[in-house]
């Protein structure tokens, strides 16, 4: 976990994953680099803030990063519009359980996307989550689960770094400069407003 600048209840936290996603991010907001996957992802966000005062705390979070795409032909950048764990069985353990370990948190309109603990990156893979999700990373469902937690509204913006097909890992190598500069854009255009949103679950 790196944080970069100064908190302030007046500002955002912008959350990435990666170094490598922040290089182009000419920003002064503050930048919290958590580290790949579920775990690193929600743990730094937690770690970070949960011990402050609500009243001390962001007034929002906005995750940033890159996806691989799963919908033929998706490119660009992206504000998630829901978003789910795909390697965590939902349904076996609220049969067992009666509770739903693994809900899927609906942020607005907008592409859906998949997180889990894996890099997907073979045509099976792929083709097994495209018929359920847009776009797929390994930490975006964990920022949105704490922001929940800890009550922030946020919002969730991917650019479109690889197809999580066969070769994904050389892609992502290759497009990681190109989708931090287009993060940055989507930064800059948003003139310091981010239309952050409270989390919420389809049974609401």
């Amino acid at each position: 976990m790196n944080l970069r600048g100064t908190l302030s209840s007046a500002l955002p936290l912008l959350v990435v994953a990666e170094p490598d996603e922040a290089q182009h991010l000419n920003t002064d907001l503050p930048i919290l680099v958590t580290g790949p996957g579920k775990l690193a992802a929600g743990l730094s966000v937690l770690d970070l803030l949960a011990p402050l005062a609500p009243g001390m705390r962001p007034y929002g979070l906005v995750s940033l990063g890159t996806a691989g795409g799963l919908t033929d032909g998706l490119t660009g950048t992206h504000v998630i519009g829901s978003t789910f764990q795909h390697d965590l069985d939902g349904l076996a353990l609220m049969a067992l359980t009666g509770i739903d370990p693994n809900p899927r948190f609906v942020l607005g309109d907008g592409p859906v996307l998949a997180t889990g603990d894996r890099f997907i990156s073979s045509a099976e893979e792929r083709a097994a989550l495209a018929s359920r999700a847009d776009l797929v990373d390994m930490g975006g469902y964990a920022v949105v689960r704490v922001a929940q937690m800890l009550g922030l509204p946020i919002v969730v913006v991917r650019d479109v770094s690889d197809d999580a097909g066969a070769g994904a890992e050389r892609t992502w190598k290759e497009s990681v400069a190109h989708s931090s500069a287009q993060l940055g854009a989507w930064v800059e255009s948003c003139h310091g407003t981010f239309a952050t949103v409270s989390v919420r679950q389809p049974m609401d």
